[in-house]
C-alpha cells in the first residue's frame, strides 16, 4: 500500500528541499509530517508516539541546521522517524523495520543525515560531545553539533558523565533536553520532579521569556554582554526555582523550558542558539503522541508501538485466536514472580525503565513496595538489587540481555565476586526481532559462563521457566535465567513449582547416530525438526541441556560415550557460546566426535521477523533438519 504524502512534503527529499519553504510553510510541512507518520505506522507497524512529539523540533532543526555537515545525534532513536523522512527516505519509510528494509533506528550506513548509531538510550551526548572536539580539535568553529536526547534518557548515568565533561569543555555543543515525562514506562525520580517543578512554575516561566528577549538583544553585542547576561540570568533562574539550577551547576547554559510544538518559535530560538558559543542545553516541554489524539489521551506506554491499528478510530489491531494460545515469557515471568514473592518475603524486583516490557509491573502493582522501577540506569539496577542482596534478600533483576551489556561490570565486581543472591532474568535473549542488531540479546551466554560463581541457565518451555525462577531463589549465589521475546509453547502454563537440581539437563527424544543438543526455548524448532525427520526415517536424539553453566557432564559422559555426531543449538553467538562450551568440555574429557555447532555467526545480523532471522543464520526447524541430514549422509526425499 503507498502512502500518499501531503503537497508540501512531496517536494522535500533532502534539508536543502526543507529550506527553501518560507517560515510561513513550516506549521503545514510538521502537519503533513505528523500525517504521514501516523499512516505509515497504522499500516505498517513500528515505534509511533515518540515521534509524533518531536515533529516540530525536527523540522525545525533540520531547516535552521545546515545537516549533515552539521551533526544532529538522536538519542535511542524511537524519536527520529521525522528526521527519516526528511533526509531522502520518505519513499521507502514503508519498509521501515521490515526484513531488508529500513532501520528502525538511525544508522550510519543506512544515511549520511545518521550521524551516530543509537539503539541504546543515554549515549547522544557523549557522541556529540566527542564530534564537537573533534571540529575543535580541526579549527572547525563554526560547525555545529546537537544532542537530542529524552527527559528518560536523562537517568542514564552516562548523560551525566558526559554533561560532567562538556561543562568543561568550552565546545560548540547543543544539548535539546525532550522533556515529555516519557520513556516507554512514565519516568520515575528525582530528576522528573525537578523537571516537573521548572516546566510547572508560572513566576519561573514569566520572568524567563523576559530574559529570554534580553539575551536576544544583548547577545548581538558581543561576549562582554553575554558574560553579564550569563550571570544575571543564572542569578534570576536560581531565584525563581529557589534552589540552583541543576544544568547550570554543571556549566551548561540553561534556556527554557520552551514550548516543543511551536515550530516557527523553535526555529527562532535555535538560529539565536547557533550565535552563542559553548555548550549549552534547550529544555523543550513535548507531548508524546502529540497529534493523534488516542496516544495523547490513551495509554502512552500502549501507543509508543501499538502495532497496525485503525487510524479513524484508533482500535488497535489484534487478533482473536479459536484456540488456547501460550502466554508471552515476560508475563509468565511477571506473575511467577508474584507467586514466588507469596510465599518467599525476601524476594523483591528490580528493572530499568523497562516493567511494562519485562512485565514487573504485575509485582509493582501487587506489592509495590517489594518491586523497583529505578530507571534507564541499568548499572544501578545491578549494584542496587547486590546492596539489598547483602541484608538477606533475594532480588529479581529483570534487564532485556542487550542492555545487561550495560552492567557487565556491575555483575562482575558488585554480584559475582562477592557472590551475592541476584537472580539475573535477562528477556529478549536472542533475536529481538524488528528492532535489530542493537536490541539483538546475542552474547549474554558467551559473556556470562565466564564469570565465576554465576550460574547460566535457560528455560525451554514456560514450567521450565516457573521451575529455574524457584530454584534461582532458594540458590545461595547469583543464578541468571535467559529467555526470547514472544510467546512460549504452553497453554496450561501455571504448573507446580519443582526444583530443578543445578546444572541438571534432561532428555527429551532417544535416537540414535546423532544427538541433537540445545539450551533454552530453541529446542522447541529441535523438536519440530525431531518430527519431520521421523517421517523420512532419521531418528536423532534430542538433550534439553537446561544449563550452559555448569554443564550437565553426566549427561554429557553418556552423549560422548554413545554419539560420534553432535549438534548444538542455540539463539546466542556462536563465538564462546553453548556450542563453544560443549566442545571445550569435549577436548577436556579426552572425547572425539564431530560436532556442528549453530547459532548467531560472528557478524551483524539486520533486523526482521524472528523467525526470518533464524532461517537466515540457519537454525529454524528447517536447517536444524538439513544439518542432520547432511551430518548423517540422509538426502531428503520429496
Amino acid at each position: 500500500m503507498f502512502i500518499q504524502p501531503g503537497e508540501l512534503l512531496a517536494q522535500i527529499n533532502s534539508p536543502a528541499d526543507l529550506k527553501k519553504f518560507s517560515k510561513d510553510s513550516l506549521v503545514q510541512i510538521c502537519d503533513e509530517l505528523r500525517q504521514f507518520i501516523i499512516d505509515n505506522v497504522s499500516v505498517y507497524g513500528g515505534h509511533f508516539s515518540a515521534s509524533l512529539g518531536v515533529v516540530e523540533l525536527t523540522v525545525a532543526l533540520h531547516y535552521v541546521l545546515n545537516t549533515p555537515e552539521d551533526q544532529l545525534v538522536w538519542d535511542v532513536g524511537h524519536q527520529a522517524y521525522g528526521h527519516k523522512i526528511l533526509t531522502g527516505r520518505r519513499e521507502n519509510f514503508h519498509t521501515n523495520r521490515l526484513y531488508g528494509g529500513l532501520s528502525g533506528f538511525p544508522k550510519r550506513k543506512e544515511s549520511i543525515y545518521d550521524t551516530f548509531g543509537v539503539g541504546h538510550s543515554s549515549t547522544s551526548i557523549s557522541a556529540a560531545l566527542g564530534m564537537a572536539v573533534a571540529s575543535q580539535y580541526k579549527g572547525l568553529e563554526a560547525k555545529q553539533h546537537v544532542a537530542v536526547i529524552g527527559d528518560g534518557s536523562m537517568t542514564g548515568g552516562m548523560a551525566f558523565e558526559a554533561m560532567n565533561h562538556a561543562g568543561v569543555s568550552d565546545t560548540n555543543l547543543l544539548i535539546i533536553l525532550n522533556d515529555n515525562c516519557m520513556a516507554i514506562d512514565p519516568n520515575v525520580g528525582a530528576l522528573k520532579d525537578y523537571l516537573t517543578d521548572i516546566t510547572t512554575s508560572k513566576t519561573y516561566n514569566k520572568a524567563k521569556d523576559e530574559i529570554w528577549k534580553i539575551l536576544g538583544k544583548l547577545s548581538k553585542f558581543g561576549t562582554s554582554a553575554q558574560d553579564v547576561i550569563s550571570k544575571v540570568e543564572g542569578g534570576i533562574k536560581s531565584a525563581l526555582l529557589n534552589q540552583s539550577n541543576l544544568f547550570e551547576s554543571l556549566n551548561l547554559r540553561y534556556f527554557g523550558p520552551v514550548d516543543g510544538h511551536d515550530v516557527n518559535h523553535l526555529a527562532e530560538i535555535l538560529k539565536d542558539l547557533k550565535d552563542i558559543p559553548g555548550p549549552k542545553i534547550l529544555h523543550c516541554v513535548t507531548m508524546k503522541g502529540k497529534g493523534y489524539a488516542p496516544a495523547e489521551k490513551g495509554n502512552q506506554t500502549t501507543w509508543h508501538a501499538p502495532g497496525t491499528f485503525d487510524k479513524v478510530t484508533g482500535e488497535i489491531y489484534k487478533s482473536t485466536p479459536s484456540t488456547p494460545q501460550a502466554p508471552k515469557y515476560q508475563d509468565v515471568f511477571g506473575h511467577t514472580l508474584v507467586e514466588l514473592a507469596e510465599l518467599d518475603d525476601r524476594i523483591m524486583g528490580v528493572t530499568p525503565a523497562m516493567p511494562s516490557g519485562s512485565s514487573m509491573n504485575i509485582m509493582m502493582k501487587a506489592m509495590p513496595d517489594r518491586a523497583f522501577d529505578v530507571g534507564i540506569a541499568e548499572q544501578h539496577a545491578v549494584t542496587f538489587s547486590a546492596g539489598l542482596a547483602t541484608q538477606g534478600l533475594v532480588p529479581f533483576c529483570n534487564i532485556y540481555s542487550t542492555f545487561m551489556q550495560r552492567a557487565y561490570d556491575q555483575v562482575l565486581h558488585d554480584v559475582c565476586l562477592q557472590n551475592l543472591p541476584v537472580v539475573f532474568c535477562l528477556d529478549r535473549a536472542g533475536f529481538a526481532g524488528a528492532d535489530g542488531p542493537t536490541h539483538h540479546g546475542a552474547y549474554d551466554i558467551a559473556f556470562f559462563r565466564c564469570i565465576p560463581n554465576l550460574v547460566v541457565s535457560a528455560p525451554m518451555n514456560e514450567e521450565e521457566l516457573r521451575n529455574m525462577m524457584y530454584s534461582a531463589s532458594i540458590h545461595n549465589g547469583p543464578y541468571s535465567i535467559r529467555y526470547p521475546r514472544g510467546k512460549g509453547v504452553m497453554p496450561d502454563w501455571k504448573t507446580p513449582f519443582d526444583k530443578i537440581p543445578l546444572g541438571q539437563g534432561r532428555i527429551v527424544k532417544e535416537g540414535e547416530e546423532i544427538a541433537i543438543l540445545t539450551i533454552g526455548h530453541i529446542g522447541n524448532y529441535a523438536v519440530d525438526a525431531c518430527g519431520k525427520l521421523a517421517k523420512e526415517g532419521v531418528h536423532p536424539a534430542h538433550y534439553d541441556m537446561r544449563f550452559v553453566k555448569p554443564l550437565d557432564e553426566e549427561l554429557l559422559h553418556e552423549i560422548f560415550g554413545k554419539f560420534k555426531k553432535v549438534i548444538t543449538v542455540e539463539d546466542g553467538c556462536l563465538m564462546g557460546g553453548f556450542g563453544s562450551a560443549v566442545i571445550e568440555w569435549m577436548m577436556d574429557h579426552g572425547y572425539q566426535a564431530q560436532v556442528k555447532r549453530l547459532g548467531i555467526p560472528d557478524e551483524v545480523v539486520e533486523h526482521g521477523e524472528q523467525i526470518e532471522l533464524h532461517r537466515a543464520c540457519g537454525f529454524d526447524p528447517e536447517g536444524i533438519a538439513a544439518t542432520v541430514r547432511s551430518m548423517a549422509a540422509v538426502v531428503k526425499t520429496t
